[in-house]
């Protein structure tokens, strides 16, 4: 391409030159003497403006509109450097005189023709690129797809969807009917209004699928765009990222169906990052149950906010390896401490206070499958409350700061083992907090709890359940057809554990707000038609039954409970009924005693005494319920 704009150059300044002599007026001889000057002046000129500007290396399939810019910011320095080189050869060999008129006429002239010369040699190159080389080396049928919105970089996505190998630009569609029936880089933009707005486009097109540029515009109403290209059978694609720092074509070829997640994120959270870095930057911060899902999202986060150093409390190897080797990779200035442990071990874990004493403690360990832990209670009391006691009082003895404890919404009116023993939990570290600020326990612990609901990618998410079933071709099992739960990424649910472990200076729970509840139904249904099948004909949908302890819906908050506003929207502070410190750790105590000798039912019984609104639901612990009820 370089050998090329030398060329188009070169016949730029004739032409200019030819220009001056015919409509300004410029001596015979003075042409005959000039041409070669400038012809040589142009050559440098075109050959520095080139590689200055890089336009020469602009691969065709790939051009877009800023390329026209960049053509012009390359003939502007072309055209100086030509004439500047001009002016010196005039000034020490030629010796010629020219009018003000002749020099402004034939400047303009070479700058105007060499841009728009520059820019149809393109336009042509483009063209041959996308008609012959997009044919023959690339497959023979592309999918014929619509870019949604009209914003942002939707435009810009068009010019590069017009080189790709796979995909064929359609148009635009936009629920905005104002800007129906206008053109965007000779591309029609379509209203859609519904459904069938979109099968007769389908129809009329033949088209595969629309493409959204960014996320955020299928929160809200491109959600209903999704769900409506999925009733007709559209597929629907995903740019996730588009920038002036990015590559076009890797961002092109990171286009990829939407899933069912992109569907329940919610718009991004702003975290007061200066909050969590003041009190974070050279703290000795520790993370239990390290490698899990929460767990490694937390260290992968706080590794960002100059640390003094990260201990990483984990009992699985494997995965306390797999986080090790990726923090070492991504922060090799880390003071990383890698543990294996676990917090049901009590001596284990003082080893680890007493070695490194950590300023802050943020404990994600714990079991968590409610049916498993309803088949195992006396283990979900060891690792559940017993391992939180473990780790709540050696952050009293060995002075750390705060200790953050990640709890659920399943500990709201508990209907099951796992929830009690975190509803637990809570009742112990809370209790523990008041009586440090009342002066009747020794220590300067501020105790934090954060309850949220299910995470959307952790391990045992019913998402990969389902997907793993559609795989398989199904069927996708449902407990229940009404059954709902709340979502949130674990992004965002680790980026509020930190917000919020900035924001107390009391013992308090912060609740999340999860957003609105999901239907599981649908969620199955849904995740079908994304991957292209037709629920109950395709992939059918088998109901279950409720597992053991499970309900049909989760509470953020219990009824005998409300809130306070912080100074974040998506953190509430609960108000909750206080509990005397003697008499909830004497509980405790009894509990875990009966669980370390591994004494079912009156393991469960003591969770039900220390926490009266525990009623086992689809377990056979109901009976319990029915004992303790007679007894009163």
């Amino acid at each position: 391409m370089l050998a090329i704009d030398i060329v188009s150059a070169l016949f730029c300044a004739v032409l200019a030159a030819l220009a001056t002599r015919y409509f300004v007026g410029m001596p015979e001889i003075a042409l005959r003497t000039l041409l070669p000057a400038s012809l040589v002046a142009v050559a440098v000129g075109a050959v520095a403006a080139d590689l200055l500007t890089g336009v020469h290396k602009q691969i065709f399939r790939f051009t877009t509109l800023r390329v026209s810019f960049n053509l012009l910011i390359a003939t502007l320095i072309n055209a100086f450097i030509s004439l500047l080189a001009l002016y010196v050869i005039n000034v020490t060999l030629l010796h010629l005189t020219f009018s003000l008129k002749v020099i402004l006429f034939y400047c303009g002239s070479y700058v105007v023709l060499t841009y728009l010369i520059a820019l149809a040699l393109r336009g042509v190159m483009v063209f041959l690129a996308r008609r012959l080389l997009v044919s023959t080396d690339g497959p023979i049928s592309r999918k014929r797809i619509m870019v949604y919105g009209v914003k942002g970089n939707s435009p810009g996505v068009s010019s590069l969807i017009e080189g790709s190998t796979t995909y064929r630009m359609m148009g635009f569609v936009t629920d905005d009917p104002k800007v129906a029936g206008h053109e965007i880089n000779g591309h029609r933009i379509y209203h859609v209004a519904g459904r069938n707005d979109l099968y007769l486009l389908k129809r009329s097109k033949s088209l595969d699928g629309i493409l959204f540029t960014d996320r955020r515009d299928f929160l809200g109403e491109g959600e209903r765009v999704v769900q409506d290209c999925e009733s007709v059978h559209l597929e629907t694609y995903l740019l996730p990222a588009v920038s002036e720092a990015s590559s076009d074509t890797i961002a092109l070829e990171s286009v990829r169906k939407i899933r069912i997640e992109d569907l329940l994120f919610r718009d991004t959270i702003h975290q007061d990052k200066g909050a969590v870095h003041r009190l974070y930057e050279g703290k000795v911060v520790m993370v239990t149950g390290a490698a899990g899902s929460i767990g490694s999202e937390i260290a992968r986060q706080i590794a960002s906010y100059g640390v003094r150093r990260l201990i990483l409390l984990e009992m699985a190897e494997s995965p306390l390896h797999e986080i090790r080797l990726e923090l070492e990779h991504d922060y090799p200035d880390l003071d990383l401490v890698p543990m294996i442990g676990d917090v049901r071990n009590r001596e284990k874990v003082e080893i680890v206070f007493d070695r490194y004493r950590p300023d802050i403690v943020l404990h994600a360990a714990a079991y968590k499958h409610v049916p498993l832990m309803e088949e195992h209670p006396c283990e979900s009391v060891l690792a559940n409350l017993s391992g939180t006691r473990n780790i709540a009082d050696m952050c009293v003895k060995y002075g750390a700061e705060r200790m953050v404890m990640i709890s659920t919404d399943k500990a709201v009116n508990p209907t099951n083992v796992m929830g009690a023993c975190k509803r637990a939990c809570e009742m112990y570290i809370q209790s523990l907090g008041k009586a440090i600020q009342e002066g009747r326990v020794e220590g300067k612990t501020i105790f934090i709890t954060t309850r949220f609901g299910n995470v959307l990618g952790s391990n045992g998410s019913v998402i990969g359940l389902f997907r793993r079933q559609i795989a398989s071709g199904g069927p996708v099992t449902v407990t229940h057809k009404d059954i709902v739960r709340f979502f949130m990424s674990i992004p965002e649910a680790c980026s509020l554990v930190l917000q919020a472990s900035t924001m107390a200076e009391r013992p308090q729970i912060f609740v999340f707000d999860m957003g609105e509840a999901h239907k599981i139904d649908d969620l199955a249904r849904r995740m079908i038609r994304l991957s292209g099948f037709e629920p109950d004909k395709d992939i059918q949908i088998v109901y279950s039954g409720l597992r053991p302890g499970e309900k049909l819906y989760e509470e953020v908050l219990a009824t005998t409970e409300n809130t306070e506003p912080t100074t974040v929207d998506k953190i509430r502070i609960a108000n909750i009924r206080s509990n005397d410190y003697d008499n909830v750790s004497a509980q405790v105590a009894k509990i875990i005693d009966t669980a370390r000798d591994f004494q079912t039912e009156e393991a469960v019984r003591e969770l039900k005494v220390l926490i009266p609104e525990f009623v086992s639901n689809n377990s056979p612990f109901q009976k319990i319920d029915e004992e303790l009820h007679r007894s009163k």
